[in-house]
């Protein structure tokens, strides 16, 4: 099989947890490479970075910077001349000044991907599909299943999946420089009780399968979610689940989910 990669995982030395656990549990779960996400309201990428050259070959980095400076668009130039191939931002982002979107222009002129955690019904939103528009030669990926996590989706509190607010955002996959994050399936499946082995959920919706049908595995990635992935059903199992319960039309498609799709988009440096 070809490498495992993972491209949605936290580390910091002051909250979550080092990269050295993360290494751990990759080494256990058969995970090859990782895109180390910053998580929201850390500005300082320079963990991130320095763990791509500790340990080489092994991590890509998706950095934040503060939207609401004047200066941001300068801290992305400094982020991609340090190796960094990504910048997170929330649907809602946008920097001060003349040009709402200079953030997203910036990204589009350098070649960095744009990772985007939001809603399923931001997603969905004309304004997103407008951004897109915008920027046809920008990589954009929707974070989380197209903000599907009925338990753990930005701003969700109840278990109901807004499913037609994820079909609108599925048919984003008309543009090709869109993208999805698969997600372990606890994020969409409840954690069963009494508990259930060895495969805990009794139903799972066919989300992962639409995502299939509509961007088909060359623009699908998974991402564990680390560490948070561990207050659901584990790291090993975030990966596990997805990949030998989801029925995937061909072993290239559900490879291409699982490392295919995210080689193509980070260099590992």
């Amino acid at each position: 099989m070809p490498p495992v990669i993972d491209t949605h995982c936290h580390a910091s030395q002051y909250w979550f947890e080092p990269v050295e656990i993360l290494l751990n549990e990759m080494e256990r779960a058969g995970v090859d490479q990782a895109v180390l996400t910053q998580f929201f309201g850390v500005f300082d990428n320079s963990y991130l970075v320095e763990a791509v050259k500790r340990f080489p070959g092994r991590f890509a980095v998706i950095a934040i910077v503060d939207h609401t400076q004047s200066d941001a668009t300068d801290r992305v130039v400094e982020l991609h001349d340090q190796g960094v191939d990504g910048l997170r931002f929330n649907c809602g982002f946008r920097p001060p000044g003349d040009d709402p979107l200079a953030l997203w222009r910036k990204c589009a002129e350098l070649g960095v991907t744009a990772s985007v955690m939001g809603t399923c019904e931001q997603y969905a939103d004309p304004e997103f599909e407008a951004i897109i528009q915008e920027f046809p030669n920008l990589n954009v990926i929707m974070e989380h299943l197209a903000g599907v996590g009925a338990f753990w989706g930005p701003g969700r509190a109840d278990t109901e999946i807004p499913m037609e607010a994820y079909q609108r955002a599925l048919a984003l996959s008309k543009y090709p420089n869109v993208y999805v994050k698969v997600p372990g399936l606890a994020e969409f499946c409840p954690r069963p009780m009494p508990f259930r082995q060895p495969i805990p959920f009794e139903n799972v919706p066919p989300l992962i399968e639409m995502a299939v049908e509509a961007f088909g595995g060359e623009r699908l990635m998974w991402g564990s979610d680390f560490p948070p992935s561990a207050n659901r059903e584990g790291y090993r199992n975030a990966l596990r689940f997805p990949m030998e319960l989801i029925d995937y039309p061909s072993t290239e498609s559900r490879d291409m989910v699982f490392g295919g799709t995210a080689a193509k988009l980070w260099e590992f440096r």
